[in-house]
């Protein structure tokens, strides 16, 4: 996917994936992680969601990765944090609040700049990326997490009503990509109240183990 369409995006405000009040599905199943006091949770695709907050809130380490800066800056600002911002080469690292947000290519991102992970949560960046996007981005989340466990919210919906994103991921296509890693197990699964755009749809969290 073009990453200038994430940028218009940002820049018109039409935010309409931002949840502002977190994540419900992340809220009820995170304890199934099973992760240490203070681990480090890697957050791809970030944008400025409200659970980078809740985690941070929860004693975690979060690091986010978000291909917008003006995301990075509404959160923190939103959050009445002010920022250290520090460059890495072709990213920009805004640190502040228990929480680092990456800004600039996931795919820019290494082992050495996230650090060691103890978790992963996805709830916007698979669902986000077209299905010739998805090999490359699933292996590379692999390789720079030393294969950590993940919490991963997907849509499932008919592909054919709505040309996404979100996009649907079923259940074949979370084994396809990571099967050969993990055990996937669905944790929970929650009607969409109004649908997607209109479409009848249901939100579903696996663990990732």
């Amino acid at each position: 996917m073009d990453p200038n369409h994430w940028h218009e995006l940002w820049e018109a405000n039409e935010l309409g994936f931002h949840e502002v009040n977190g994540n419900r599905l992340l809220q009820h199943t995170l304890d199934k992680l099973k992760l240490a006091d203070n681990a480090r949770i890697l957050v791809p695709l970030c944008g400025k969601a409200e659970d980078l907050a809740w985690l941070a809130s929860r004693g975690y380490v979060v690091i986010g990765v978000e291909l917008s800066e003006i995301a990075a800056r509404d959160f923190y600002s939103e959050h009445a944090i002010v920022p250290t911002v520090t460059r890495h080469d072709t990213l920009t690292r805004y640190s502040g609040g228990g929480i680092d947000i990456l800004v600039g290519d996931f795919f820019d991102v290494d082992r050495q700049t996230v650090g060691p992970i103890a978790g992963v949560y996805d709830r916007a960046a698979l669902v986000a990326l077209p299905p010739d996007m998805r090999t490359a981005y699933a292996a590379h989340l692999v390789d720079i997490t030393d294969c950590a466990p993940q919490l991963l919210i997907t849509f499932e919906y008919d592909q054919e009503q709505m040309a996404g994103p979100p996009f649907s991921i079923s259940e074949a296509e979370v084994d396809r990509l990571y099967g050969h890693h993990y055990t996937a197990e669905k944790l929970e699964e929650r009607h969409v109240v109004g649908g997607l755009k209109g479409v009848p749809a249901a939100e579903v969290a696996w663990l990732l183990h």
